[in-house]
């Protein structure tokens, strides 16, 4: 019976495969797995998310498919009204009638901020060359080593032929800048000394330097005698003298202290400028006293006085007193010091100390120290006369004039200025002067009008005054969605994580940084950070000329900073500087296209000692040109992800110098 079983069922199988139902609902399957591959085969076809099908159909072809289903429309999705607006604590610089307010408050931070920060560069719309449609990739064969006689070479400075065609023989001119034509730039690395060694690390330096690293003995020839400098074995030792303080800067910043307490170093005075600096002991000993001294001298005959401040890992930069103004803003300096530099103040109708008075904040001090302060001759009393006319003429008050320092203070506003007899000289400065301009500006022989709102005067103490937005933010010049406190605060929180996680995952704190460069500095939100990590170094915050000027800012922060051109060389000596750090400055600088970016790099190597390092964060779209530039330079680099991840518009590139 079990066979005869078997075939009823299996009649009964094969009568309901023949049955027409079966039939219809196997060919629809199969159409309908059909639809699905051509969907899967097709994706970017219109379709619509529902198709009706009628009973009778036929196959046909994917473009068939896609016609017909353009013609269906797509049912209507249901959508949800949107939440209710949230009120919160409204945040600006616009009250609700539209009119600018003084005083809001400052919301939560906000990311996009920063990016609009980045942004605010005022160059070109950036573009890229392409060939076929590609981007093409700039190679560069490995830069050659410069002739050993470019060790110390400084290319705006030692522009010899320039300075032989201008004729300048004899006059302060010839120490200015005087960069070489387009084309007959630095093409090459600048070599190092033989025996170049690592340079001690900080504060060892402060007292003593490798010989090998300066190997100059101008200064222990004619300086030896006053303690400026000696050399003992293989080092420089440096006992802490000068000109008018053999006896040591300490002593002599003490009997400063003592002259005028007001002064307060390290609270009231937080930026010094020392004029004519030397080997810059008085800005090394300052800094143990939480006054940071930029200190400044010429290219001259004593020319490596600069090169042997920056080994010692003191702020410094060479600069002169002659026809243009310094590259600092006005109001930039709490002192200003000029111990035996060698500039007559008097001369010209006092346009070099009218210079001064630019650069000295409201209520700044003047330090001088010098023979007609205390000698008799009657040339140098007739000097002395003539300083006192001067000074009173531009308002200063003589404060204290004890032994061989002379101390006076500058006035907090204009009503001494607008109070003086009608043609007094020198004039005050027109309205429309810009007392920040500064690159590239003439001397101007007239008094810098002090802001009428009391801005620069009234900087808070060291330390509140770095993390405080000051008022001269306020006048910068820019453009912003933002308001400018809510750029600053963005800034300082953003460097703020990100220097915390280099010291943690690159141990900054044990790689001797001593000299850094931020080579576009912004708010000075970098150097910040730095100080507020702990890391023991200081920072030079350089704004680029092609950008909003900061300065004022930084400067008013408790910081110094300098305007710089980087399609041009900086003022300083080879091998200076311990990182550089630059943060969108390439992308920038490719908007302008005023210069190539292998120029900037070949300036990079020039003032980078080494053993330094190199971090560059920038957008993904020059990473690839500078790593060619960097192999070209013989940088051992590496390049890496930001905190936002692979995917990021930005990478990070960083690079060592290496010991040879």
């Amino acid at each position: 019976m079990k066979p005869s079983a078997t075939i009823t069922s299996s009649t009964a199988t094969l009568d309901v495969v023949k049955a027409p139902n079966f039939v219809k609902v196997t060919a629809i399957t199969i159409f309908s797995f059909s639809v699905i591959t051509l969907l899967c085969l097709f994706p970017s076809s219109p379709f619509p998310s529902s198709i009706s099908f009628s009973p009778s159909f036929s196959i046909t072809s994917p473009q068939q498919i896609k016609k017909n289903a353009s013609l269906v429309s797509p049912r209507p999705k249901k959508t949800r009204p949107p939440p209710p607006p949230t009120v919160g604590e409204r945040t600006g610089i616009v009250d609700e009638n539209g009119a600018m307010a003084e005083d809001f408050v400052i919301g939560e931070f906000d990311p996009t901020a920063m990016d609009e920060f980045r942004n605010l560069t005022g160059g070109k719309e950036e573009t890229s060359t392409k060939e076929d449609g590609k981007l093409t990739r700039v190679k560069y064969e490995r830069f050659r080593v410069c002739e050993e006689i470019t060790r110390d070479y400084i290319p705006c400075l030692d522009n010899v032929e320039e300075i032989k065609r201008l004729n300048l023989s004899g006059s302060l001119v010839i120490y200015e800048r005087h960069c070489p034509e387009e084309g007959k730039g630095l093409d090459c690395l600048v070599p190092m000394p033989k025996g170049y060694k690592r340079s001690i690390p900080w504060p060892r330096s402060r007292d003593e330097v490798w010989f090998s690293n300066v190997p100059h003995t101008r200064l222990v020839e004619d300086k030896g005698v006053q303690n400026w400098i000696a050399l003992k074995k293989d080092k420089f030792v440096f006992p802490g003298g000068g000109t008018q303080f053999i006896h040591g800067a300490d002593q002599y910043l003490n009997q400063i202290s003592e002259m005028v307490p007001e002064i307060a170093f390290g609270q009231h005075t937080r930026i010094a400028l020392d004029i004519g600096c030397g080997v810059a002991s008085f800005g090394a000993f300052l800094l143990q006293r939480n006054v940071t001294t930029l200190s400044i001298a010429p290219k001259d005959v004593h020319e490596n006085q600069i090169q042997f401040a920056l080994e010692r890992g003191v702020p410094a930069m060479a600069a002169v007193f002659s026809t243009r103004r310094l590259l600092y803003p006005s109001q930039a300096f709490d002192l200003i010091h000029c111990s035996r530099c060698r500039i007559e103040w008097t001369s010209d109708d006092g346009i070099l100390l009218l210079e001064v008075n630019r650069m000295l904040r409201a209520g700044g001090y003047f330090v001088w120290a010098a023979q007609p302060v205390y000698k008799h001759e009657e040339n140098l009393q007739e000097q002395w006369k003539e300083m006192q006319d001067l000074t009173r003429r531009i308002c200063w008050e003589l404060v204290k004039k004890e032994g061989y320092i002379a101390i006076w203070r500058k006035p907090l506003n204009n009503s001494c200025y607008l109070s003086r007899y009608s043609g007094a000289q020198p004039p005050l400065c027109d309205s429309n002067d810009d007392p920040d301009s500064v690159w590239y500006v003439s001397l101007r022989p007239c008094i810098t009008r002090l802001p009428e709102n009391g801005y620069g005067a009234n900087v808070t103490t060291w330390p509140v005054r770095l993390h405080y937005p000051p008022d001269r933010l306020q006048s910068i010049r820019m453009d912003a969605t933002f308001s400018r406190k809510e750029l600053f605060k963005a800034e300082s929180k953003y460097w703020n994580e990100i220097i915390e996680s280099y010291v943690r995952a690159f141990h900054w704190k044990h790689m001797n940084f001593r000299n850094v460069m931020d080579m576009r500095a912004g708010f000075g939100g970098f150097a910040a950070a730095l100080h507020d990590l702990d890391v023991d170094c200081w920072v030079m915050n350089v704004v680029p000329v092609s950008e909003f000027n900061t300065l004022p800012v930084i400067y008013d922060r408790g910081l110094i900073g300098v305007m710089h051109d980087w399609c041009e060389t900086f003022d300083t000596y080879p091998r200076t500087y311990d990182l550089l750090h630059a943060a969108g400055l390439f992308s920038a600088e490719q908007k302008r296209h005023k210069c190539k970016i292998s120029s900037i790099m070949l300036e990079m190597d020039r003032m980078l000692r080494p053993g330094g390092t190199v971090y560059i964060r920038d957008s993904i779209s020059v990473m690839s040109e500078l790593q060619e530039i960097a192999t070209a330079t013989r940088w051992a680099c590496t390049l890496r992800d930001t905190g936002e991840g692979p995917h990021a518009s930005w990478k990070i590139l960083t690079c060592d110098k290496r010991m040879p």
